[in-house]
């Protein structure tokens, strides 16, 4: 097999999860992922796909996901026997930052002659910030698009080029890394994603070709819930206050002045492609009206002339008119939407960035109910501008009396869940807390990486507001959590198992945060730390109080079908030959 010129690693959030103590708490029940966030960012396949077309060799390896399935997975034995041309590794939300370095700095150590690349928004953020700080990172490459740039990077390590040309990069000067930290233009802003693929066979052709299921493995339960995403766009129009996604963040760290998107036969191509081999639930990234009405609509066309069954969940930022919906009904037999009002309190969504109110929600959620969605999920959130514990619950009494009113359709969701681990840097709330009624902890990148090794997520939370305190974001979110789960038995949603169950870990989540709160008033760290080994061993930890705390992992999933794969059609792409999808190779 000829030599790899770039292995993408991808971290857990806290590199020694299975030993450290610690409470992560439930920042991760309402997403695929376990709290250690293995599901690596859907970029890499992006990147492997491009990367492979123009000529150079690439693996992934989801490091974390390696750790949480194996406690003997010995990663530094892994990492000493490679011998790639660089190493890339993902930092693209700041819930990675302590597992990317950690992970960095065991690279550099085997290998100190081979560059380290890091890559993604947060990242971006930091980029000069992680070359002064940490001397076994080499370069950082910057911008939501970094296919192009990272092909010449690797050219130029493999040729002993200039580095100063290559857009988006930030580097240091010196072949030892020893000199001045460079930044370039960042200048690769591609005005659309048509010559980027998220291409699931490229995905399956990489298994069969390292014989390595768990290292390109999505997430923990991926291969019974083969769930997968195409994405609309990079960028986004709106300005919600605490996203590090949004126009103005994209505008500030990505140079990016408007969205790129996909064209919309070949967004749809991507999603006939994942249903000819997967019979799993597809999820749309981003809103098909986002770009306008024709965008959508021709979307939708191509769809109409070739129907599928697997379930396709579409996100909206806004509610579509019912016009819409009934375009998405004709052209889409199995439809589900998500959709995230934050808040009931229609002054606390619009301080937030939502810009819509409660009547029309209701009514896209009437709309849809009639013209057959499957399912309808929608996201509310803790420790937003100008929310209370009381405007916590408040939302949960609203869940109610949605409930209520749709009881005979059955399927509207609501989930709960706070605003966490962090605040994303270069959100408008980031750069300008107070002006928000925010107060932040930490700023650096030491310091969230340092917040990442305290004992619970209350300590990790980089932010406060004046509306709440951490005590008051922690405590609300487990009361909200209980009480929704309360209802949702009360609705049939879910058993009353599980319901039992849920409540069960939320109240020794409760007693547990309560218990750390005392240790940590201790004034001895020695002890401090003597008292929190017991009572908190790392995997057990993270299995009792931080995994489907305030809702079973398992609401989340939309419907598919008893046989999730079409294991005929994979074999025929194993074993066939790779035609290109674009028509200019």
């Amino acid at each position: 097999m000829a030599a790899l010129d770039l292995i993408l690693l991808h971290p857990p959030s806290l590199y020694d999860f299975r030993k450290r103590p610690g409470i992560h708490g439930p920042i991760s029940d309402v997403v695929p992922s376990t709290p250690i966030f293995e599901m690596y960012p859907i970029g890499f396949a992006s990147l492997s796909e491009y990367l492979e077309r123009h000529g150079l060799r690439v693996r992934i390896v989801n490091i974390a996901l390696k750790m949480f399935k194996d406690e003997r997975f010995d990663v530094e034995r892994f990492i000493r026997k490679q011998k790639p041309v660089a190493f890339g590794i993902d930092l693209h939300w700041m819930a990675h930052v302590q597992g990317a370095l950690a992970l960095a700095e065991i690279v550099k150590c085997y290998h100190p002659e081979t560059p380290v690349i890091l890559g993604g928004l947060s990242a971006t953020y930091y980029h000069e910030e992680i070359l002064r700080q940490y001397p076994f990172i080499d370069f950082v490459v910057r911008g939501d698009s970094t296919e192009k740039p990272l092909v010449q990077l690797l050219h130029a390590i493999k040729e002993k080029g200039n580095f100063g040309d290559i857009p988006n990069l930030t580097w240091r000067e010196g072949r030892d890394g020893s000199g001045e930290i460079r930044v370039n233009p960042l200048t690769y802003v591609p005005e659309n994603l048509d010559d980027i693929a998220i291409d699931y066979r490229h995905i399956m052709r990489k298994v069969l070709r390292y014989v390595d299921p768990t290292g390109y493995q999505p997430f923990i339960d991926w291969y019974s819930y083969p769930v997968t995403a195409v994405f609309t766009c990079r960028g986004c129009t709106y300005h919600c206050k605490t996203c590090g996604g949004s126009s103005l963040t994209f505008r500030s760290m990505a140079n990016r002045q408007r969205p790129a998107y996909r064209d919309p036969k070949m967004l749809a191509r991507d999603i006939f492609n994942i249903s000819d081999h997967l019979h799993g639930p597809i999820m749309i990234i981003g809103d098909i009206f986002q770009p306008g009405e024709d965008y959508g609509l021709a979307f939708l066309q191509e769809m109409k002339g070739k129907p599928i069954s697997n379930h396709i969940a579409f996100e909206f930022f806004v509610p579509p008119s019912r016009r819409l919906f009934e375009k998405i009904a004709e052209s889409i037999p199995n439809f589900n939407i998500e959709i995230s009002p934050e808040s009931h309190d229609e002054e606390v969504r619009r301080a937030f960035g939502r810009p819509y109110d409660n009547k029309a929600l209701e009514t896209m959620i009437t709309d849809a109910v009639d013209l057959g969605s499957k399912r309808i999920d929608l996201f509310f959130m803790i420790g937003l501008p100008k929310q209370t514990y009381a405007s916590v619950l408040g939302t949960v009494d609203y869940c109610r009396f949605l409930l209520e009113r749709f009881r005979s359709y059955g399927k509207l969701i609501p989930f709960i869940s706070p605003l966490a681990p962090f605040l994303d840097p270069g959100s408008m709330v980031f750069e300008v807390p107070e002006k928000y009624g925010y107060r932040l902890f930490y700023r650096t990148v030491e310091e969230h990486r340092r917040a990442l090794l305290t004992p619970s997520w209350k300590y990790i939370l980089n932010y406060e507001t004046e509306w709440m305190t951490r005590d008051d974001i922690v405590y609300s979110t487990y009361e909200a959590g209980k009480r929704l789960n309360r209802l949702k038995a009360e609705f049939g949603l879910i058993d009353q198992k599980t319901a039992e169950s849920v409540e069960m870990r939320i109240e020794a989540a409760v007693r547990m945060m309560k218990e750390i709160d005392r240790i940590m008033t201790l004034p001895d760290p020695k002890e401090r730390e003597i008292q929190l080994e017991p009572t908190l061993y790392g995997r057990r930890s993270l299995h009792a109080y931080s995994m489907s705390t305030v809702c079973e992992k398992r609401e989340l999933e939309w419907p598919t079908r008893f046989i999730r794969m079409n294991f005929i059609k994979i074999l025929k792409t194993l074993l066939m030959r790779r035609k290109s999808q674009f028509s200019h190779e």
